[in-house]
């Protein structure tokens, strides 16, 4: 028995020097979260989210964003790299096969589908389902994690690459490692040349240009803010902080014609999580530890609408997270709010008259 105890003791301290001497794959620097906002009034839990329609459920894999094109068809990209469009029914029908996994999306003036692909980089995609690829490095760095895309009034393509050094497959290392990897880029289709406006960000996963194109709002999704960049004026090339102490992880976001600012969250905010962030050591111990022992918050739908000052106006929970969840993007489209997920098997679709609270608005 003592032989089977000391045999079963040497095998423990071995798994655990092994796991202790094992490399981490992050070098995990310390950051102080800031104390979570309190989710009562305008935050308090409520179930608006569960009143969307589901379209495609079954039909797609993790939807990250979605786009409506002029003839208001709307056309999501999922994991195994097709671009969907949807039918009248709202069934999932394969448009184009990207090679790549397409995440953000947004239509030019002439009906490309521009596409922000975490694998390939920044894609056009013709209406005749061309693929070409408009850029895949900006000052000799290869895009690793491109996310959030939108295209401004004047042309000019307004993208993310979320991480330089993490992938999409590992994107929670980008987290535990707390370290500005990411870029905010323009594309300018006159010329073909990539511009990096932005670098130092934590995971700037979306990109919104307002209707005037005066600014655009970008998500620092580890940061739990929002940023305001100006395109125009006397502070052109200059950036505030437009909303800090989000509620959660934020991804993409759309403006309405209202002028809110709809944001989805990945995840509303975790204790634990924020509580790693203070001990790096720690931090770099569980990056070695197996997916499903790390700490992720419970499956959670949220959305918040933000006026023009960043002051939250209304917000959209799903607390189960069963109908709709770990949301990526909010499209506001035709009265309606489109939802994306990289977790989900279905696109939410959110009329703005069924929101209790919003009324009869587009």
């Amino acid at each position: 028995m003592m032989k089977w105890l000391l045999i079963g003791l040497l095998a423990v301290f071995l798994l655990l020097g092994s796991f202790l001497l094992t490399p981490s794959p992050v070098d995990s620097k310390a950051w102080q979260a800031p104390a979570p906002p309190a989710m009562n009034g305008i935050l308090a839990a409520n179930e608006r989210l569960r009143l969307a329609d589901l379209l495609a459920r079954g039909q797609v894999s993790g939807p990250k964003d979605v786009a409506v094109s002029a003839d208001g068809t709307v056309y999501s990209g999922t994991a195994d790299g097709r671009i969907v469009r949807l039918d009248a029914e709202g069934r999932a029908h394969t448009w184009v096969n990207t090679g790549g996994r397409p995440m953000g999306l947004a239509f030019d003036a002439s009906g490309n589908l521009i596409v922000a692909d975490a694998r390939r980089g920044l894609l056009s995609i013709s209406p005749e389902r061309e693929v070409s690829v408009l850029a895949r490095e900006a000052r000799g760095t290869l895009f690793r994690l491109t996310s959030g895309v939108d295209v401004a009034p004047d042309g000019r393509i307004y993208f993310t690459d979320a991480s330089s050094t993490h992938t999409l497959d590992n994107y929670v290392y980008d987290l535990l490692d707390m370290r500005p990897h990411g870029r905010l880029l323009r594309y300018d289709p006159a010329n073909g040349r990539v511009q990096v406006l932005m670098d130092h960000l934590h995971f700037p996963g979306g990109v919104t240009v307002a209707p005037d194109g005066g600014h655009l709002l970008l998500t620092e999704t580890w940061k739990y803010r929002i940023l305001k960049y100006r395109l125009r004026g006397p502070a052109e090339g200059q950036a505030e902080v437009f909303a800090d102490n989000l509620p959660g992880f934020p991804g993409d976001m759309g403006i309405d014609r209202q002028g809110r600012h709809w944001v989805a969250f990945l995840a509303p905010r975790h204790l634990q999580v924020d509580a790693l962030h203070g001990q790096p050591w720690l931090k770099d111990l569980v990056a070695k530890l197996p997916r499903w022992l790390r700490p992720w918050p419970e499956p959670y739908g949220l959305v918040v609408a933000y006026d023009a000052d960043g002051q939250a106006l209304i917000s959209l929970h799903d607390t189960r997270g069963t109908r709709l969840r770990a949301l990526t993007s909010v499209t506001p489209q035709d009265g309606a709010l489109y939802f994306g997920s990289l977790h989900n098997d279905r696109i939410g679709r959110l009329p703005f008259h069924a929101i209790p609270g919003l009324g009869d608005e587009s």
